[in-house]
C-alpha cells in the first residue's frame, strides 16, 4: 500500500516519511483506576520517562497535551545506537521500539498519573508486537524504566489492570530497563502538531486528543509541549 493511498497525499509530497505509520483504528479509551502503587513524594522537578506504543507520532502528541510534562521526543528505544535509524527499525529487527521520552515535573503530574493515562488514551496495551494494523516488534507496548521505582509501579499496575479484567484480554505491554534512548529523524518530530490537518492524524491521533480531554480534562492542556528541533526544521 502506497502513502497515497492511506494519507491522500502523494509519497513525493510526504518525502522520507515512507511508510512511517499505517491506517489504525481508533484507540481503545477507558478511564481506568489510578495505580494503587503510587509515587513517592517528590522530592524533584524533573524525571523521565519512556513509553513505546506503536506509532510515536499520536503518543507523542498525546504526553504533549498534558500538564506537567516539559518536553517530549519521539525516538528509538530497546537497541543498538547504530540501528537507531527509521528505515533500519522499520525492518523490524533492531530490538528497537518507536519511542516516547517524556520530560515531566513530578511536583505537577506523576509517573503513576502518566501511566494511567497511556493506558488509558494512547494504544491497546493488549496487543501484542502490533498496535491495530501496525505490526512487528518495533510496534510493540513497552514501559523502559529508568528508575526500580518506575519498574515497580509499572509491573504493579499491569497486575492491577489484570487483575481487576479492565480490558478483554491480559495486557501485553513489557517492563524493561531502559538502557538508550536514541532520538528520531526531525522530520517525525512534533508531527500531529505540525500536520493537523493530515488524513492520518485528524482520522487517528486527532480522536486520541479529544479522548485524553473528555476523559482526564484537570490533566489536559490545549497547547502542546513541542520538542525542539534542528534550526530550519519547520
Amino acid at each position: 500500500m502506497t502513502r497515497t493511498g492511506i494519507l491522500g497525499v502523494s509519497l513525493i509530497a510526504m518525502g522520507t516519511l515512507g511508510m512511517a505509520c499505517h491506517a489504525a483504528e481508533t484507540p481503545l479509551a477507558a478511564h481506568l483506576p489510578p495505580p494503587v502503587v503510587a509515587d513517592a513524594p517528590a522530592t524533584t522537578h524533573h524525571a523521565t520517562a519512556i513509553f513505546a506504543g506503536g506509532c510515536f507520532w499520536g503518543v507523542q502528541s498525546v504526553f504533549q497535551h498534558i500538564r506537567g510534562v516539559t518536553a517530549t521526543r519521539a525516538g528509538y528505544d530497546g537497541g543498538a545506537r547504530d540501528t537507531a535509524e527509521y528505515e533500519t527499525v522499520g525492518e523490524g529487527d533492531t530490538g528497537h521500539a518507536e519511542s516516547v521520552a517524556v520530560e515531566y515535573d513530578p511536583t505537577q503530574v506523576s509517573y503513576a498519573a502518566l501511566m494511567r493515562i497511556f493506558f488509558s488514551v494512547a494504544l491497546d496495551p493488549t496487543q501484542v508486537n502490533a498496535q491495530f494494523p501496525d505490526t512487528g516488534s518495533q510496534y510493540r507496548s513497552v514501559l523502559f524504566t529508568r528508575t526500580p521505582e518506575q519498574a515497580a509501579e509499572a509491573r504493579a499496575y499491569i497486575r492491577q489492570l489484570d487483575g481487576a479484567h479492565v480490558f478483554a484480554r491480559p495486557v501485553a505491554t513489557q517492563v524493561v530497563p531502559d538502557r538508550g534512548f536514541y532520538p528520531a529523524e526531525d522530520y517525525h518530530q512534533n508531527f500531529a502538531a505540525r500536520h493537523p490537518d493530515n488524513p492520518y492524524i485528524a482520522t487517528y491521533d486527532t480522536p486520541r486528543i479529544d479522548t485524553l480531554k473528555m476523559l482526564y480534562g484537570g490533566q489536559y492542556r490545549d497547547h502542546p509541549i513541542l520538542a525542539l528541533a534542528t534550526p530550519g526544521e519547520p
